[in-house]
């Protein structure tokens, strides 16, 4: 439908009068994220539409409600992409979504995250004003590090109206090397492999098989493939999409699904349950019925944290605890934006 600003604005003012918390959703495919949360819809979905697009310039201006789909399509019809590789969890899934979650795919730890591409971005705050963050191009700096902030905050300090990127161009090849090896040698292998100057974008073990993705100029490409040895794996394409969207067989799974992050190089945590790691090791997924303060008291001794990604009690704690010192300052910072505790109230930690 198109620019939505000046309704949104005006919903977000009506409710700031009259005390009235809101629930920010688009397309509601990542519902199942965070705590439960309630209040009057604010819908996000119909602000929709690309802004700006510079192919040239590498720039790309988008409106919250977009498609992610959408967005995809029209950077491949220049040949690049949002090089964090969103994931998408359903049908109509927004880009606005995943910035306030801030998602990114398998190649996180090679390319960046979400926050590394993000140029700018504006917002409503809790008094119905209507901010700007940032510009669209990597020269202005002024408040670049405020956009930073909405990626991932899950909508707590209010709605995202656009947001611009920073685009790249897709890669030359992708290529797969495929090693049948235990954890211990897979993580050993990857910590290994992390010293080589070889254009990696995924590093993934899972069911005895550990997967390293190559992405780049088919010479660079290529060259490091033969350096790796290894088998080429034929599912190379398949595998990754269905890893980013959690669409394999370890995520089709009944049971709690918990996110673990680590160093790379933390060897196999003892919890009752099933592994697949990603992100080079940064990243562990946890299918286990454990509770909770078991696998929190495990992951923190190796020095990690551990969130509730899908299932579970979603009324209780789903992300890592905070220390008290970062409790407060998230509370300033919501505060700052949101002093009324409008939007999203409870959706990131009881308090905030």
């Amino acid at each position: 439908m198109g620019d939505q600003t000046i309704q949104l604005i005006h919903d977000v003012k009506r409710a700031s009068k009259d005390n009235e918390p809101l629930e920010i959703v688009g397309r509601r495919t990542k519902e199942f994220l965070g705590r439960a949360t309630s209040g009057t819809i604010l819908d996000i979905s119909q602000h929709t539409g690309i802004i700006n697009y510079e192919p040239a310039e590498l720039i790309l201006m988008v409106r919250a409600g977009t498609p992610l789909s959408e967005i995809r399509d029209t950077l491949a019809g220049a040949h690049q992409c949002l090089l964090f590789d969103p994931p998408h969890y359903g049908v109509g899934g927004t880009i606005g979504g995943i910035v306030a979650a801030g998602l990114a795919g398998p190649c996180r730890p090679y390319t960046g995250a979400v926050r590394d591409f993000v140029l700018g971005l504006s917002c409503i705050n809790g008094a119905g004003e209507h901010l700007h963050f940032g510009g669209q191009v990597m020269k202005n700096v002024a408040g670049y590090d405020v956009s930073r902030l909405m990626v991932g905050a899950m909508g707590t300090l209010g709605p995202i109206l656009d947001i611009s990127f920073k685009v790249m161009p897709m890669p030359e090849l992708n290529e797969t090397i495929l090693y049948e090896v235990s954890e211990a040698a897979a993580i050993s292998k990857i910590t290994e492999l992390s010293r080589k100057p070889w254009p990696f974008s995924g590093a993934c073990y899972l069911d005895g098989q550990l997967r390293i993705r190559l992405s780049g100029g088919s010479e660079s490409v290529l060259a490091a493939a033969r350096a790796l040895g290894g088998e080429h794996a034929q599912d190379d394409a398949t595998f990754w999409q269905q890893l980013r969207d959690q669409t394999l067989p370890f995520f089709r799974q009944e049971g709690t699904l918990w996110r673990i992050n680590v160093r790379p190089n933390t060897t196999h945590m003892q919890i009752a349950g099933a592994f697949l790691i990603d992100w080079g090791g940064a990243q562990r997924w946890l299918r286990s019925e454990e509770p909770d303060d078991v696998i929190r008291d495990v992951v923190a001794r190796v020095g990690g944290h551990a969130s509730r990604f899908r299932g579970g009690d979603r009324e209780g704690d789903v992300f890592h605890p905070l220390s008290k010192p970062l409790q407060v300052l998230h509370r300033k910072i919501k505060e700052t934006f949101d002093p009324l505790y409008l939007f999203n109230r409870g959706r990131m930690y009881a308090e905030i």
